[in-house]
């Protein structure tokens, strides 16, 4: 646990000595791993971190309809191409559902992947998260995930803020709430969870609510701790490690990065929430709150966020369903870019949407469709990337890929390329010292 205020050796202000010096663990998955620990890794590869790229990962989980959403087929039969029709988009030539007028209105801004090809057809995000399939280095620990390089070979922003957070609260069905795996790695670089234990032990034990709404007094207290540290000689011992948990614990930066109440409401209503919740069943909620969160992490330094956005598992009533989650994907995601591009930083940030595969061309008896690892789509936006294009194509009936087949590896080469890791020359040694490549594909040479 983190715990500032312990039961032993106490100061005459009731600080003890001995339990503020063992800042202790944050909850990383199974594991169990001091802050301390955490940046001596950091420390032993030299990191020094550079420019702040970023990257938001939505997860659409269970397979969103591609031929629904940025696939349209109206010329298809009517068991193929469903309720919707196509609206036109602020680029000529493209058109997408109708479900998604605000994102058809800043479609310059984003890219439709049409043609994404290779999923192996898992209800999971390991594909979208690392752009390999789950049996890849199994043996080893598996591949890690974008976040978890992320935090490898470019660190931390901030000391006090983790690089890699994961913000998808658990599911039902529980791959989809993974948050990115560490793979062979091992759990020095495993994300943050902040809905988890992780937040309740940077909570600071022993302190009533009246005094924690005075900030002065908070900071006061602070300020008293480190003199006390440092009169008694007892931290000049301690290694730059140590010294670097103590300022996540003594800054605020990333709780206030989770406090939506400190937004403008004005840009909170622009978001929306998402509710009510519709269609979730063992997925995860269609929360747009998650969204603006994510978008005030990479502000405060995080280089890597993950969250899963609905169920998209229609099997039944896809309609109904596309229409409460697209709905409620085209506010959030419109105000997602709206929003970083007032703020100066959707070249630096790159957000993408997908699934771990499609959806069946035709339609089953109960109004749904049904798993199609044949083909599915992906939303990019930001990272300096050429926007304003659809990539790919497939057939009439929206079966397989025509034109352009967009490997998973593609895309996350494209969003290591936007994060400054050049995928084709980097590489991460495995636990038996061999290199490996970060993913087997290079960037969308259509987009970079």
């Amino acid at each position: 646990m983190l715990t500032v205020f312990g039961r032993s050796q106490r100061f005459c202000d009731g600080v003890s000595r001995r339990s503020f010096l063992k800042i202790g663990a944050f909850a990383f998955g199974a594991y169990r791993l001091s802050l301390a620990d955490i940046a001596r890794a950091e420390q032993s590869r030299g990191v020094a971190s550079s420019s702040h790229k970023a990257v938001i990962n939505i997860f659409l989980g269970g397979g969103p309809p591609h031929q629904d959403m940025w696939d349209l087929k109206p010329d298809a039969p009517a068991e193929i191409r469903g309720e919707f029709k196509p609206i036109a988009t602020k680029v000529p030539g493209i058109q997408i559902g109708e479900t998604f007028p605000r994102i058809a209105r800043m479609a310059d801004k984003c890219v439709f992947i049409r043609s994404v090809v290779g999923a192996r057809g898992g209800h999971d995000a390991i594909q979208c998260f690392s752009g390999w399939p789950q049996e890849s280095l199994r043996a080893m620990g598996g591949r890690p995930s974008i976040g978890a390089v992320a935090a490898r070979l470019q660190g931390a922003v901030d000391p006090s803020v983790p690089p890699f957070v994961g913000l998808a609260a658990a599911t039902g069905h529980r791959p989809w709430s993974d948050p990115g795996t560490v793979g062979f790695l091992g759990p020095s670089y495993q994300c943050f969870h902040p809905d988890g234990e992780g937040l309740a032990n940077m909570k600071l034990n022993g302190i009533n609510r009246e005094e924690m709404g005075d900030r002065k007094l908070l900071m006061a207290r602070f300020d008293h701790m480190r003199r006390e540290i440092d009169s008694s000689g007892a931290i000049q011992g301690a290694d730059s490690a140590t010294v670097q948990a103590l300022n996540v614990l003594t800054s605020s930066k990333l709780l206030d990065a989770l406090d939506l109440s400190k937004e403008c409401p004005k840009v909170r209503d622009r978001y929306g929430n998402g509710k009510p919740y519709q269609f979730q069943f063992d997925g995860a909620p269609t929360v747009n709150d998650q969204l603006l969160m994510a978008r005030r992490l990479v502000e405060a330094g995080v280089r890597c966020v993950t969250l899963s956005y609905g169920r998209w598992d229609s099997h039944g009533k896809n309609f109904d369903l596309v229409r409460d989650h697209g709905a409620k994907l085209d506010q959030g995601f419109s105000a997602l870019i709206e929003d970083l591009e007032d703020r100066d930083m959707l070249n630096d940030v790159t957000v993408v949407a997908w699934g771990e595969f499609g959806r069946t061309p035709r339609i089953n008896k109960d109004a749904g469709r049904d798993h199609w690892p044949q083909v599915s789509c992906a939303l990019m936006a930001g990272g300096g990337m050429r926007t304003g294009q659809a990539i790919g194509a497939t057939n009439r009936l929206g079966e397989y890929a025509v034109s352009r087949p967009v490997n998973f590896g593609e895309v996350v080469a494209t969003i290591y390329h936007n994060l400054g890791l050049n995928p084709m020359t980097t590489f991460i040694p495995d636990p038996t010292g061999r290199p490996q490549h970060l993913v087997d594909q290079s960037a969308m040479k259509e987009l970079v």
